[in-house]
């Protein structure tokens, strides 16, 4: 049995813990066994008005806060969440059924290394520079309303809330309902760092309620926002009411591109993780497999036994490489997915529908390889945000680039080949991140979409500057 942080006794307003506007509270599920955990506050707008007035309150102090000083305060709550790592999985799977040992390296591991990339990078940053007789200044955007999704709670919110502490900003959280524990341990984590009152506050609530009047808040001045494609249209209509500024890192569907010169077993091993990790619920993760059609059968069979590696079961089990969907509803969604493939005429080549053998209860579903899939298909064109793969065949590079730019996202994307070609290759895909022959990630990169994807970017310098405002002074 893991042991994780339990209910949060409130919203974070101003420093402490502050009670709900109204006695409202939503239950945080267990999608393993689908019990009750614990129960979060069922926020208002009222609440947002609270922790609007805390962080307006807080702004020009922590604005004008040395640089070097904004940055001592980040290394001791990446130091704070670092060491809470082993706390912070435990919640983490809990809420939302990530495996343990994904918890305690990418869920924990991820948002510490962000936090320290930023406070090395703001370390050096030029806030002001001379331009002829201009001096530009870099200052902070305002109150910034941050709003993420339950896949990777703790990351999503430190990728905003790093850079934005660090540039002189404050901020009203909402994190997901359905993973909302570990906004807590952050909050202790912050105050503990010697973060001022105000500068961080979290609204626990819906999307509907409270995420609505974080976007419509004129006290609010920047929203950030991760989450579906959806829910970013909606935020960025209630926003422009207010003409924030508005960076959304909405959905994906990334292709992995295996060149006819590609290390065959390695586009397989890197592809398949890429498609399974955290059960596929991963914004970037590369739901499609475009193979030579020539080599399509035999990289079908390497693919079929690599997946078989993939055990499902208990979150909590060390063993476990994909545990359950983060919640019922979602398990559904992604089982009707499967279904909607088999349907199409779609040839399945491992897993299928219903709950793998021995997991009759809790959000499992059964890890699913599709192949000789039609690219116009709606398993190959909609996010399905699970552990589904679908192998595509092409016959030449033209046809593989026009595959993988066929889908209205554009996020992220691997190509496997000869350097110089995978390069070329990758130089035509219309997304945000590519990586070739499996490199690994690069916490300063700048991460993010293309299309429908979203706009702005996270991480490394342009992460830094999407949370700040430009001034030139002529003189």
């Amino acid at each position: 049995m893991i042991e994780h942080s339990g209910s949060p006794a409130g919203h974070w307003i101003g420093g402490a813990v502050a009670p709900n506007a109204s006695t409202d509270t939503i239950a945080v599920v267990n999608p393993a066994d689908g019990l009750t955990v614990a129960t979060v506050p069922a926020g208002t707008a009222a609440d947002v008005d609270r922790a609007v007035a805390a962080a307006q309150a807080a702004l020009p102090g922590w604005a004008a806060t040395p640089p070097a000083e904004r940055v001592a305060v980040l290394r001791r709550i990446a130091a704070g969440l670092q060491a809470r790592g082993e706390l912070i999985a435990a919640t983490i799977t809990t809420e939302m059924g990530a495996p343990i040992s994904l918890s305690r390296t990418a869920q924990v591991g991820f948002p510490v290394a962000v936090a320290q990339s930023f406070a090395d990078l703001a370390a050096d940053f030029a806030w002001t520079e001379q331009v002829g007789h201009s001096l530009v200044v870099r200052e902070p955007v305002g109150v910034v309303g941050a709003i993420t999704p339950w896949n990777f709670p703790l990351q999503q919110i430190v990728s905003k809330l790093a850079p934005a502490l660090v540039g002189g900003n404050t901020m009203v959280f909402k994190p997901s309902e359905q993973a909302p524990l570990t906004a807590a341990v952050l909050a202790e984590v912050t105050a503990a760092a010697g973060l001022p009152a105000g500068v961080f506050n979290v609204v626990y609530g819906t999307g509907e309620i409270v995420g609505e009047a974080i976007s419509a808040h004129p006290g609010i001045d920047m929203i950030s926002f991760t989450g579906s494609t959806r829910a970013g249209r909606r935020i960025g209509a209630v926003a422009a009411q207010t003409v924030k500024r508005v960076a959304l890192e909405l959905g994906g569907k990334g292709a992995n591109i295996v060149l006819d010169d590609a290390d065959v077993a390695k586009a397989v091993e890197k592809g398949l993780m890429m498609a399974f990790t955290n059960g596929g619920q991963v914004c970037g993760a590369w739901p499609r497999m475009l193979v030579p059609a020539a080599r399509h059968d035999e990289i079908v069979e390497l693919v079929v036994a690599a997946a078989a590696q993939y055990t499902v079961g208990d979150p909590a089990d060390e063993a476990t490489r994909i545990g359950p969907m983060a919640s019922a509803a979602h398990r559904d969604k992604v089982d009707g997915y499967i279904r909607r493939g088999l349907a199409d005429g779609a040839r399945l080549v491992f897993g299928g529908p219903g709950h793998p053998q021995g997991l009759a209860h809790g959000a499992y579903v059964r890890p699913t390889v599709f192949a000789g899939v039609d690219p116009a298909s709606a398993i190959a064109q909609e996010e399905i945000f699970g552990p589904v793969l679908t192998i595509i065949p092409y016959v030449g590079d033209d046809a593989a680039v026009t595959i993988a730019n066929s889908t209205m996202y554009g996020l992220t994307s691997g190509v496997f080949g000869e350097p110089a070609h995978a390069l070329a290759v990758a130089r035509r895909l219309r997304v945000g991140q590519v990586d070739l022959n499996g490199a690994p990630w690069n916490a300063l990169a700048p991460f993010g979409g293309h299309r429908q994807s979203g706009n702005g970017r996270e991480f490394g310098r342009l992460g830094l500057e999407e949370f700040l405002e430009t001034t030139s002074i002529q003189r």
